[in-house]
């Protein structure tokens, strides 16, 4: 009983510990969940599965130039065995040489077993599909990056939906808090007949409003909150939190330095996949030029036989015939009517094409760049632009709550200082979020 009671209770730590682990790892950074969706995200799960049938790929077209064995055996029991016709006196002379003898050739029962080595000695497909091998591996890896580097940007943006819906709840409930207040105080003033019942209203619009939009953006942030759990591969039950505050990532994502880096379209994972492509077509063009020479393999077959009118091949006193036989094959291309030329003109056409498109990419590449630094230089003038703007929405709206208060402003004006207010904090935010999506955008084009 004792035994089992310590049993118990180092299962207890167990599962208390099994409970920690799973809290603590519920929680991400933003560079955690960076890490947690590069691992775990289903696109880069299905793409490390990418790359690894493309090694395996290499492989087997490496094998295919090395020693091939392979074994045989096969059985025939003859029902009925197909005969030949010989004149009649083939076998007898006396015999009219007008009649016609059937005879038939064979037992009834017949076994083989056979082994083939066979080697590839010369072939230009095969040195051609070693190094397509090769470049099909680096387009793999090149997708791997890829999708690695729009998973990372895809969480930047959706992580920083979250504490954008985060932040507008605090200020929205903030101004709720105020603006009941106000209202709760305006109705009290009503009651002493000082104003008039059209403040209230006004200000009861302004409260629905609040709370109309209160209730969206919580339901927008369940939605953002899901989007990062799918990205980071984990069940949409599952509860996660997201540690970082949008206030801390705008100060971190701010680094004019990374607008004076140098472009490099040669780093850009766009290009490489280009440059690969490119080089896939001329492997293509290689190819089709090698199919004009000879190829050269050789085979060795060793086997037994045994023939029997009766099924007696388990039998120890089976005789049972070996044969042996080495080849060499050599295969020529002498004439196809040209058909080999058109194949090899097809593929330098497309060699030429995938040239352009790579020239395309670059421009491009470098236009992307000119814009995400200038997107990203204009969110950080425009963040510094919304906060100047919120400080003056601040002292309008404090301006017009303290006019109201007294009598000296109409709700109307009130009204639309609030609204003013209002517009300024969700700029602001906003502002926060672009800093950290165009610093992203940049930084992957970057690298």
């Amino acid at each position: 009983m004792k035994i089992n009671f310590k049993l118990f209770l180092f299962l207890l730590a167990s599962i208390s510990v099994f409970s920690q682990t799973e809290t603590t790892s519920s929680s991400f950074t933003l560079k955690q969940a960076i890490e947690q969706a590069q691992k775990n995200n289903y696109s880069v799960v299905n793409a490390n599965r990418d790359l690894e049938i493309a090694k395996q790929k290499k492989w087997e077209t490496t094998t295919m130039g090395l020693p091939q064995l392979n074994g045989s055996v096969n059985y025939q029991n003859t029902f009925e065995f197909q005969k030949q016709g010989a004149a009649g006196n083939a076998f007898n002379p006396m015999a009219d040489p007008n009649d016609i003898t059937l005879l038939a050739f064979g037992t009834k029962h017949t076994a083989i077993g056979n082994l083939t080595l066979s080697q590839l000695i010369f072939d230009g497909s095969y040195l051609v599909g070693l190094q397509s091998a090769k470049t099909y591996l680096k387009i793999s890896e090149n997708a791997q990056v890829k999708t690695n580097q729009e998973i990372k940007e895809i969480v930047i943006n959706s992580y920083g939906n979250v504490l954008l819906a985060d932040e507008s709840i605090l200020i929205i409930n903030k101004n709720k808090v105020v603006l009941e207040k106000i209202l709760s105080d305006t109705k009290e003033i009503y009651k002493n007949g000082l104003i008039e019942e059209e403040n209230i209203e006004q200000l009861q619009i302004t409260l629905n409003s609040v709370n109309n939009a209160l209730e969206n953006v919580t339901k927008q942030r369940v939605i953002a909150l899901n989007m990062v759990k799918l990205l980071l591969g984990i069940n949409l039950d599952d509860p996660i939190l997201l540690s970082d505050n949008l206030k801390t990532l705008t100060q971190e994502n701010i680094d004019l330095q990374v607008l004076a880096s140098e472009f490099n379209v040669n780093n850009n994972i766009d290009y490489q996949i280009g440059k690969n492509v490119e080089e896939s077509k001329r492997l293509i063009v290689k190819l089709e030029k090698s199919k004009a020479l000879p190829s050269l393999g050789a085979q060795l077959n060793f086997g037994y036989n045994a023939f029997s009118n009766e099924f007696t091949f388990f039998n120890a006193d089976q005789k049972w015939s070996n044969y042996s036989n080495l080849g060499v094959g050599l295969t020529v291309p002498i004439f196809s009517s040209g058909a080999r030329s058109s194949r090899v003109q097809q593929a330098k056409i497309d060699l030429e094409k995938s040239r352009t498109q790579l020239t395309e990419t670059e421009q491009k590449l470098k236009l992307q760049h000119q814009k995400a630094k200038s997107d990203y230089e204009y969110s950080i003038n425009q963040y510094n632009n919304a906060q100047a703007n919120l400080k003056l929405a601040e002292r309008i709206e404090n301006k017009q709550q303290v006019k109201f208060k007294e009598g000296l402003s109409s709700s109307f004006d009130f009204a639309e200082a609030q609204k003013q207010l209002y517009t300024a904090q969700q700029e602001v935010l906003q502002a926060m979020l672009e800093i950290v999506n165009k610093k992203a955008t940049l930084e992957k084009l970057l690298n």
